[in-house]
């Protein structure tokens, strides 16, 4: 490993997240479902996930090291959506294990009141549009809220403060133990 590599994985610090995935067939069911609301009221392209540690400000080596923690002490668990909401985005509100988020916690050192959610579409979205691209879920999916599925997969992403998200990437991914 060259000296610039050394200094990019020990000494600069950037934002990384935690990232839940969907199984394949919830991966392409959200795609649509999130190409849909994108087509109607623009915003960048996401993958789904569902963030479980949101933007710590880390080395990448301090990151693969808590974020290899992570997977080491967790097993792959159910989620649930709660119910379709809003707030800087539209996102799924999902019921998670509470050891998901206290190993994140543990780890990360986050804060364990903050609820697992997944976003469907970001923008600069009026008050009215994020109103109606909430109702547009409704009826695209008219099943969300009964939405639930197996998390068998996280992944590290890193996630510099970005309106675009072309700077997102994923830096590692792992598969949690079977319960």
């Amino acid at each position: 490993m060259s000296m610039a590599s050394d200094l990019d994985l020990e000494g600069v610090k950037q934002a990384y997240s935690v990232w839940a995935l969907p199984p394949v067939e919830v991966e392409v069911r959200l795609k649509n479902l999130m190409e849909n609301l994108r087509a109607e009221f623009g915003g960048p392209e996401l993958e789904p996930h569902v963030t479980v540690v949101k933007s710590a400000t880390l080395t990448e080596k301090a990151a693969r090291e808590k974020f290899a923690a992570v997977c080491k002490d967790l097993n792959s668990y159910n989620l649930v959506v709660e119910k379709v909401d809003t707030g800087t985005c539209v996102f799924l509100l999902l019921r998670s294990d509470p050891q998901v988020m206290e190993i994140s916690h543990a780890h990360f050192g986050h804060n364990t009141s903050f609820k697992p959610h997944m976003s469907l579409i970001y923008g600069d979205l009026t008050d009215e549009e994020m109103k109606k691209a909430e109702e547009k879920v409704f009826i695209l999916e008219k099943s969300i809220c009964s939405l639930a599925f197996q998390v068998s997969r996280l992944a590290l992403y890193e996630t510099p403060e970005d309106k675009t998200l072309k700077s997102w990437k994923k830096v590692t991914e792992c598969y949690l133990h079977s319960a």
